[in-house]
């Protein structure tokens, strides 16, 4: 996801460095696609973009016996019943209002902002920023991000609708907004950082659990002293699991053994698992780390942009606690086990946190690779099938990745063991609108033929000299990626898997960095400012399988923007519909595709927004604009969709309340005035 308010560097979207320079693409194959688009769009109206596969996905839109509706845990659960996926409610208009706008017949209500207690001794927020460390260790997080909501009684089967867990990433923060006077700089301050201060920026990010009830009168509120209230945060311990765990890479002076590590960082989106458990990932984990050597770092570092500046300067923390020290991943002079070279390497992966279990210790999933993980999306769970789900490394020529488990799905016994053993496979998209999931496993004979045939070589910027073991692979999950063969894509970031249909959808925001001669036919566009979306099915409608069918959803663009397919235009984007820079992407309990978007907040499209989108028909309406200056990021809803949860992460102004001289990121309750389904 872009960032904001860090420094004037940071507002700017392209902040984040280009670290893919692989360049996989065959430059003759590239050199067809682009006369093939130009074909295409030089007989196009206005501002037509064209969808090249040249068909629709077979079956599209169509029933299968494998498509179900999902359940709020994501295993399937509407069976064979047909859902109504008509968007009954009028389009808003684009808003620049330092408020939120939904359709006539909807009341929306702010909710758990930054700073809102929930746990331990419920400390009240301070408007004037005084708050200590402590304190926010027992608050809301900041910077509201992906969010879930657990039924209350999900684990004895059931699916209530009016109380449950609420769980949210905090994905970063606003350091003029936290502190009292901002945050005091290391330069202005003898090179180093009120340690508080520190603690207090590690406590703003991480994950929040919160309880919630509805009252007899539809009101939501906060069950205080729940013992499921919770705040997991940048200093909280954790274990490493799966192929990682004990691995020499991982070994710092905290965990010699290279088995814990302490905190979770820059959670953008998430992805609740089959069995009632949550995924935070860790996205742009990289910048919070300093390596300040001044000869060649390892290439777990150069691949993700780990350089000699952090983010916040943590590691420069005036008590020179080990807390805060660990952010310096410079390499001492004895060994691993007594500094935190290896620190870093303990950052990139999904954490598997249990909100119905509190004192668990979160897990690391390594076996689902390391990179800037977006979020993950799992494929409706099939008894006896292993599990497979999806994730995106948001960063501009990065790539789509899936997971398949060796051991099958049985409801009665899953759990996140499943998420230990398996294959890590990463996508190809083909010109012809087929593609194929590339296994990165030194086990796979293909895979194996490619690192030996790269040895010696230089693989982007980096001089490889092999694996030494499938864990060295997986902690260079993006380096394995380039050899393989992947494509490189528009920022992947949130992805989707269609109730009904089985396809799954993928948003690539937007890649401003992209040539013409880089474009092909899953990222046609160059200099691509707006964004698109992008959908498979996979073969047979078989999520394990290796081979896949894609086309193009929508471009995202301003009036007149044309998705072409076959000829013939089957998206125009007009005032109700015009949007930029997908991001966010959720399907409901019925199948409605709902989209929401980080980009330009300027003319045409004005403040950020959320819209609702039939799969079937591509008919897309604009449903939700935020205040100022922030993201809509983040949606849920309870099963019955008669309450929706929307989070809004940095808004500019000062929202949600006028009267407090700091904006604070919150969550959007949206209900229908007549009690009905959202959206419908």
């Amino acid at each position: 996801m872009a960032k904001h308010d860090l420094d004037s560097n940071y507002l700017d979207p392209d902040y984040e460095p280009v670290v893919n320079h692989a360049g996989n693409r065959p430059f003759d194959q590239v050199l067809t696609t682009r006369m093939q688009r130009r074909a295409v769009l030089k007989g196009s109206v206005g501002a037509a973009l064209a969808s090249l596969v040249g068909v629709g996905l077979a079956g599209c839109g169509s029933s299968d016996d494998d498509g179900s509706a999902s359940a709020p845990d994501g295993t399937g659960g509407l069976g064979s019943q047909t859902p109504d996926l008509s968007m009954g409610f009028n389009a808003v208009p684009v808003s620049n209002a330092n408020h939120v706008v939904v359709p006539e017949g909807y009341t929306t209500t702010a909710f758990l902002p930054w700073g809102t207690p929930i746990t331990g001794s419920y400390p009240a927020y301070k408007a004037d920023g005084t708050n200590t460390g402590a304190e926010q260790e027992q608050q809301m997080g900041m910077h509201h991000d992906g969010v879930h909501f657990f039924p209350i009684d999900l684990k004895a089967g059931g699916s209530s609708s009016t109380e449950g867990l609420l769980v949210m990433n905090h994905e970063y923060i606003n350091q003029s907004a936290l502190h009292a006077n901002g945050a005091t700089g290391a330069s202005a301050n003898g090179g180093v950082r009120p340690a508080d201060e520190v603690r207090k920026e590690i406590a703003a990010h991480g994950v929040s659990v919160v309880h919630i009830k509805q009252d007899e009168n539809g009101t939501w509120d906060i069950v205080f002293g729940s013992p499921f209230n919770r705040r997991v945060t940048g200093g909280t311990e954790m274990d490493i699991r799966g192929p990682l765990r004990g691995y020499a890479k991982l070994a710092t002076k905290f965990s010699p053994a290279g088995e814990r590590t302490r905190g979770t960082l820059n959670n953008c989106s998430m992805g609740p698992t089959p069995w009632g458990t949550y995924l935070a990932a860790e996205e742009n984990w990289h910048g919070y780390f300093a390596n300040k050597t001044q000869g060649v770092r390892p290439r777990e570092q150069v691949r993700h942009g780990v350089d000699g500046t952090s983010r916040y300067d943590w590691e420069l923390a005036d008590n020179g606690a080990d807390a805060y020290v660990r952010f310096d991943v410079t390499p001492g002079i004895g060994a691993a086990a007594d500094d935190y070279r290896n620190e870093a390497n303990t950052f990139g992966y999904m954490v598997e946190i249990d909100p119905f279990t509190p004192e668990s210790a979160p897990q690391k999933r390594t076996a689902l690779g390391r990179f800037g993980h977006e979020g993950v999306i799992f494929a409706p769970a099939k008894e006896g099938q292993p599990v497979v789900c999806y994730s995106g490394d948001d960063s501009r020529f990065e790539y789509i990745y899936k997971f398949v488990s060796s051991q099958p799905y049985y409801a009665a016994t899953a759990g996140g063991y499943l998420l230990d053993e398996g294959t890590l496979y990463v996508a190809r998209f083909d010109d012809d609108g087929t593609g194929e999931w590339l296994p990165l496993d030194l086990s796979d004979a293909g895979f194996a033929a490619k690192v030996t045939a790269a040895k010696g070589t230089t693989v982007g910027t980096i001089a490889f000299d092999g694996f030494d073991s499938q864990a060295d692979v997986l902690l260079n999950t993006r380096l394995a990626a380039d050899i393989a063969g992947a494509t490189p894509m528009d920022r992947p970031e949130w992805g989707a898997v269609d109730p009904n249909t089985g396809e799954v959808y993928f948003t690539l925001t937007n890649n401003s960095r992209r040539t013409e001669e880089q474009t092909d036919a899953a990222n046609p566009i160059a200099n691509n400012q707006n964004g698109h979306i992008v959908r498979w099915k996979e073969a047979e409608n078989n999520h394990t399988a290796t081979r896949f069918d894609w086309d193009i959803f929508v471009f995202a663009g301003e009036q007149g923007t044309e998705t072409v397919v076959d000829g013939e235009a089957v998206v125009t984007l007009n005032d109700d519909n015009i949007f930029n820079s997908p991001d966010g992407l959720w399907f409901d309990y019925n199948g409605r595709l709902w989209i929401q978007t980080d980009g330009r907040d300027e003319a045409p499209y004005q403040n950020n927004m959320m819209l609702a989108a039939n799969p079937e028909t591509r008919e897309i309406k604009r449903f939700f604009v935020g205040p100022q200056g922030c993201e809509v990021t983040g949606v849920t809803g309870t099963p019955d969709m008669a309450t929706l949860f929307v989070n809004i992460q940095h808004p500019a102004a000062n929202w949600p309340d006028a009267s407090d001289p700091r904006p604070r990121d919150a969550t959007v309750i949206v209900t229908r005035d007549d009690g009905g389904v959202i959206g419908s």
